[in-house]
């Protein structure tokens, strides 16, 4: 378990959200320029030639509207998922494109599926999922701020809507729950105070010393505790003295 101290800006942040929404931006620029149609490397289910759209069909999209609905979510998922768990990032990434696809490719219906919808549903359950099983008041805030955004994305993984692939969102949904429960290891921990560790007596704590039984606050200690607790002070928190000597222009 590491502290929160772990939680450091570095341009992983930035530069992998961009690097990825600038990747689907290209492929369909390319779609348009040169008048390709990538459709049909999409995801296309119970079909073996579909299985090579779990690898593509994050990259690929049917038009500018559900490209740009797919680029911000992206980015802003991908960026928190990089800045608080920037060592399984990529598994989270990649595994989530793996297997989010695959379950697609099992029980979607018999259409292709394309764009990164799948993955970002993956994002926000895992992030959503992770920050409450750690219980890391950090991880928590981030928990709350993606179910504040995205919240209402949960409507999307039932039959709701025609021409949207419901079997990807609820796919990746699944997939990011798994996440959040199988990646244990390298999760921030808080930082612990003196009084939360378990070797804690509050019996022996100097400044509890001055509050009585009803609670009154007592100023000055009896002299031979007071001293006593000095001496104790002194001797967990030993003082150093630096002397720094100026030689002098003569």
């Amino acid at each position: 378990m590491k502290s929160q101290e772990e939680f450091k800006f570095s341009n992983s942040v930035i530069l992998m959200p961009v690097a990825f929404v600038l990747l689907i931006w290209v492929v369909f620029w390319v779609e348009i320029r040169f008048g390709i149609n990538f459709t049909n490397y999409g995801i296309f289910p119970q079909k073996l030639f579909g299985l090579r759209g779990i690898v593509f069909s994050p990259f690929i999209h049917s038009g500018i509207t559900h490209l740009y609905h797919n680029t911000i979510p992206l980015f802003v998922l991908t960026a928190a998922l990089f800045y608080f768990y920037k060592e399984m990032a990529w598994k989270i990434l990649l595994l989530g494109i793996l297997f989010s696809g695959l379950l697609t490719w099992s029980i979607g219906r018999p259409a292709y599926h394309i764009g990164a919808s799948g993955l970002i549903y993956v994002l926000v359950s895992f992030l959503f999922f992770k920050g409450i099983i750690a219980k890391h008041f950090r991880l928590i805030a981030l928990s709350l701020l993606v179910i504040f955004l995205y919240g209402s994305m949960i409507w999307y993984v039932l039959p709701i809507k025609a021409g949207v692939s419901w079997e990807g969102h609820l796919s990746g949904l699944i997939v990011g729950l798994a996440f959040a429960f199988i990646f244990k290891k390298n999760l921030p921990k808080p930082k612990k105070y003196y009084w939360e560790q378990p070797q804690y007596n509050e019996d022996d704590d100097p400044f509890l010393k001055h509050f009585d039984e009803n609670g009154n606050f007592i100023e000055n200690l009896p002299e031979a505790e007071s001293e006593s607790e000095i001496d104790k002070i002194e001797q967990e928190q030993p003082v150093s003295i630096n002397y720094i000597y100026k030689k002098s222009d003569d």
